[in-house]
């Protein structure tokens, strides 16, 4: 005899669950049923009056079937299911037949506790009130057999499993909120990651842009230099592109094909651009990058861009140092400058190269493109640090673990 393979049991309660509910809900109901018919089974059910038992006829096959069969509908239909059943259930109790198919009222109270969405207050107040005629009926057929105090606790006993019913119901919506929660800060945490993508590829690529042109502006007289910044701006706008496609594939539900990581070699290719707009660099990388960093090579170079930009920006002409290093268990980046260059885009730095007194070497932005930094840097337990050296100047240092998880 061949066992059955794993992966097909595995896939049952998964088959199971494509079924309409009123499939999966049908099973209990038949299952009640059965018992109910069974003769063993005949007057053992629950007993409320008193009245004497009952052989069973086919107004008593009716009667557990209208108790039965709609349980089928109990989640799709709950006050249905539990109108028919009480139904079927008064004409068990007062013809005295006293079937197993009781059991199907505690079972739909249950069903209406945890499904019903509208009018469960004037729901439990009809059916309360649909009680009290039949416990009236019960105890004048019985002829007293059970006092008015029993009938109260059979009421109570009944209250039970409605009163768990809407326990599971606030605790699915409780669950619900959570994860609409927990879906919405994700959202948010995902629509930050973007902004802070735009604001690392755009701002670098468009600061050169802009230092560029300007500096193309007093260049009419050198034709062969006015030609090589125009050039320079042209190649910058394609960069900028290119990386903007990068992360709009990001954004395609179809992205996995190209990889998010930047070359290492890109480094190179993003200092010299900015030597091109005029800013000095010295550029140092040491070691070897290993073959799977994660993100950490992606988050190094967005604090080499960010930190070039703001030499830029802040900065422009002054002597800027990039040392990268690359070790076993982490990445380490070093980006500083001296402070002596002039504030980007003014025509007189441009034109002469003064200095800015104070304001050189010193960021004077919104600041989110640091926090931004430190985000990443802090999400991968690495270290991050900005701020204004001593002598004048600006640093910016990153440790980042290699091999921390996207």
């Amino acid at each position: 005899m061949r066992p059955v393979p794993v992966m097909a049991v595995r896939r049952v309660p998964e088959l199971w669950r494509r079924f309409d509910v009123m499939v999966r809900d049908l099973p209990l109901g038949l299952l009640i049923l059965a018992g109910s018919l069974v003769p063993a089974f005949h007057n053992h059910g629950t007993r409320l009056g008193g009245l004497p038992a009952r052989p069973f006829d086919v107004l008593a096959v009716v009667a557990i079937a209208l108790q039965c069969l709609p349980l089928a509908v109990r989640r799709r239909w709950p006050i249905v299911c539990l109108a028919l059943v009480s139904v079927g259930f008064a004409v068990d109790q007062l013809r005295g037949y006293h079937s197993f198919a009781g059991t199907a009222v505690p079972v739909a109270l249950l069903s209406v506790g945890s499904h019903l969405e509208r009018h469960r207050r004037a729901t439990a107040l009809l059916f309360s009130a649909a009680y009290v005629p039949l416990a009236v009926a019960l105890h004048r057929l019985g002829s007293g057999a059970e006092s008015p105090g029993e009938f109260l606790m059979y009421y109570l006993a009944l209250a039970l499993p409605w009163g768990m019913g809407s326990w599971l119901r606030s605790t699915r919506v409780a669950e619900a909120e959570r994860r609409r929660r927990v879906a919405e800060h994700t959202r948010t945490a995902e629509r930050t990651r973007i902004a802070r993508e735009l604001h690392d590829v755009v701002t670098h690529h468009v600061t050169a842009m802009v230092v560029q042109a300007e500096a193309a502006r007093y260049l009419t007289a050198a034709p062969d230099r006015l030609d090589q910044a125009l050039t320079a701006v042209t190649d910058t706008g394609r960069r900028a592109i290119t990386d903007l496609r990068h992360l709009l594939d990001l954004l395609n539900p179809d992205y996995g094909t190209e990889a998010r990581t930047p070359a290492v070699g890109r480094l190179r290719t993003l200092v010299e651009q900015t030597r091109r707009a005029g800013q000095p660099v010295e550029f140092t990388e040491e070691g070897t990058p290993a073959e799977s960093t994660g993100s950490a090579d992606f988050v190094a170079y967005r604090v080499v861009q960010e930190a070039l930009t703001n030499a830029l920006k802040y900065a422009h002409g002054s002597h800027t140092s990039v040392q990268v290093h690359h070790g076993a268990r982490e990445i380490t980046v070093e980006v500083s400058t001296d402070g002596s260059g002039s504030r980007a885009g003014s025509p007189a730095g441009s034109r002469a190269g003064s200095p800015a007194g104070s304001r050189a070497g010193s960021p004077g932005g919104s600041g989110r493109g640091l926090a931004g930094l430190r985000e990443r840097v802090d999400l991968l337990g690495g270290d991050f640090s900005a701020g204004v050296r001593t002598g004048g100047g600006f640093v910016v240092r990153a440790r980042i673990p290699a091999r921390s998880p996207s």
